[in-house]
């Protein structure tokens, strides 16, 4: 890939359910451990729903490398029923947050969700993983964020189950 143009990792998923209801879980720190296809997410430290560009959320996060650490998330995408995303930070227990790590906290990755209405209750939802701004020594670590594909196919089946059942759509775990 060196040389070459980065294009972002994306994944797309029709869910028959208004873009309005999927942002609504999307907006929600408190849901994203019922939608995380990675399996490393284990709640909300801080945050509520977000509502704006520059809005802050903390997650307590489990990798098996890391142990347990938070992910500080700066939402730099926000358009309400469209897209949202965030830009994550090393936080608490991370590596990367300890002085003398020799990388940045928060080095540039980007997640975002875009929102494409199908019709009056259908929605193509991508999900969409961005580290053109990580350094490229960064980028071959993570295979140019290939690794994430099959976990975002998870985040969108989950999103999609969530979003089809009753109890998911209404805001307990469904």
């Amino acid at each position: 890939m060196a040389g070459e143009r980065y294009e972002p990792i994306t994944v797309p998923r029709r869910i028959d359910a208004p873009a309005s209801e999927i942002f609504r879980i999307l907006a929600d720190p408190g849901r994203h451990r019922d939608l995380d296809g990675s399996g490393m997410l284990r709640g909300v430290v801080s945050g509520t729903a977000i509502s704006a560009a520059g809005d802050v959320f903390v997650m307590k996060v489990y990798f098996e490398e890391y142990g347990e650490y938070h992910m500080i998330n700066h939402v730099v995408e926000f358009e309400p029923e469209r897209r949202i995303g965030w830009e994550p930070e090393a936080g608490r227990g991370h590596p990367n947050a300890e002085p003398g790590a020799g990388r940045p906290a928060r080095w540039g990755q980007r997640w975002s969700f875009e929102l494409t209405p199908d019709g009056p209750d259908v929605t193509v939802v991508t999900e969409i993983f961005d580290c053109s701004r990580v350094p490229e020594d960064q980028r071959v670590d993570i295979n140019y964020g290939n690794i994430w594909v099959e976990s975002m196919h998870g985040t969108l089946k989950c999103l999609d189950r969530l979003c089809t059942s009753r109890e998911g759509a209404a805001g307990t775990p469904g």
